[in-house]
């Protein structure tokens, strides 16, 4: 049987309008919400009328499998808290598709909370055993909410962990978020490698006091704290850092966060990206080394969080051979091998079985955002590489 594209498409915007924003084709899905669960509960019910037999595990990982030794396709259906219609969710319809078409046996995963409402890549983090399932239920969310509390919302869906070893392998179709495909005018990238990523919150504590009569030589201002942080930082690091390094101070809570008292308190995320685990680690003994600094220079408490992070992981060759033979046929002089900046579950399920990821375009290199958007065309064609690639490892 070959793809059905329109309902495939079809599939996608229904899933889309689970927490639509009602701004452009954006969502409010983050994980354990509502619309999530809805989103899931729609996805197991289409998983079911596919054939395959559905399993939720006990942190919400909706699996659709098949009979026997089959190939897992798919990736995850949470959002971003102003996300876009495609980020996962491509990976997860595709892969439905491609499950009730193929002539070979095919699994379907939606993977909870890819999108580190608790921590990074957390559904995926447990299954794989990257994290153990105590340790995660002792995560919460920015608003102070356990993982244990928020899991125990899908309880009444929850059976088992799925056992990994009748999966051969694990393919991801995923949108690029980044410009480089839509730049070029290519339509498929076959990624090479996912790079590696470190999280934590930093905590400086100081004194709250009156902004009208302490003095500047006398304040132990947390604000100021940050910002001496972050640019004593951001001077150390260009000594280090290779060109596809990054790092973001994405999150910051400033207390007591009112214009006429000199802050006290400041909670902040520092994030960290690069392919080579060696250098993740010298950024992190520098981030570590200056917060330390500084807390001594303006008289404040320190404290870190629980960094949370994964390394730098290789795509499998035979996996990324079927999808190169597959781009050539969809999209012949129109794709490249390229790397992956952006996280994805493909990295844990790696510690599992082999992985491959295949990316389309996002238009402008827009992702995370309400205006996120691929052209229909090429949602298409990714999901015709995927099949094509499928059949090649048949």
């Amino acid at each position: 049987m070959a793809v059905n594209a329109a309902r495939f498409l079809e599939d996608l915007h229904t899933l889309r309008s689970f927490g639509a924003s009602g701004v452009g084709k954006g969502v409010v899905r983050p994980a354990y919400s509502k619309a999530d669960i809805a989103a899931r509960r729609w996805l197991a019910n289409r998983m079911e009328e596919a054939g395959l037999r559905v399993q939720f595990d006990p942190v919400g990982n909706l699996f659709g499998l098949a009979e026997g030794p089959s190939l897992l396709l798919g990736s995850h259906s949470d959002s971003q808290p102003q996300g876009g219609w495609l980020d996962g969710s491509l990976g997860v319809i595709a892969a439905l598709e491609i499950a009730r078409s193929s002539n070979r046996p095919v699994s379907v995963v939606s993977f909870q909370d890819e999108e580190g409402r608790f921590g990074v890549t957390t559904g995926s983090a447990v299954w794989s055993g990257h994290m153990r399932l105590n340790r995660a239920d002792a995560l919460t969310d920015l608003a102070g909410v356990p993982f244990a509390t928020a899991r125990a919302t899908m309880a009444d869906l929850a059976g088992g962990f799925v056992d990994a070893s009748q999966f051969t392998g694990f393919v991801e179709l995923h949108i690029e978020q980044g410009p480089v495909l839509d730049s070029e005018r290519d339509q498929i990238g076959v990624v090479t490698d996912i790079v590696g990523i470190r999280d934590m919150v930093i905590t400086f504590e100081g004194q709250q006091n009156h902004a009208g009569t302490t003095p500047m030589h006398l304040r132990h201002d947390a604000f100021q704290a940050l910002a001496t942080f972050n640019a004593r930082l951001e001077k150390r690091f260009q000594k280090h850092l290779a060109r596809r390094t990054v790092w973001t101070i994405g999150y910051v809570s400033l207390l007591p966060n009112a214009s006429s008292i000199v802050p006290g308190r400041v909670s902040f995320s520092i994030q960290w990206r690069d392919s080579d685990p060696a250098r993740l680690g010298r950024m992190e003994k520098i981030i570590r080394t200056t917060a330390k600094e500084v807390a001594a220079e303006r008289g404040m408490t320190l404290s870190n969080g629980m960094m949370l992070g994964l390394d730098p992981v290789a795509m499998d060759p035979a996996l990324r051979a079927a999808l190169e033979a597959g781009a050539e046929a969809v999209a012949p002089g129109r794709w490249r091998r390229m790397p992956s900046g952006a996280l994805h579950d493909a990295t844990n399920v790696a510690r599992l079985m082999p992985v491959a990821m295949l990316f389309v375009p996002s238009i402008g290199g827009i992702s995370h955002n309400f205006a996120e958007d691929t052209d229909e065309e090429d949602l298409v064609a990714g999901l015709r590489v995927l099949d094509h690639a499928v059949q090649e490892l048949a």
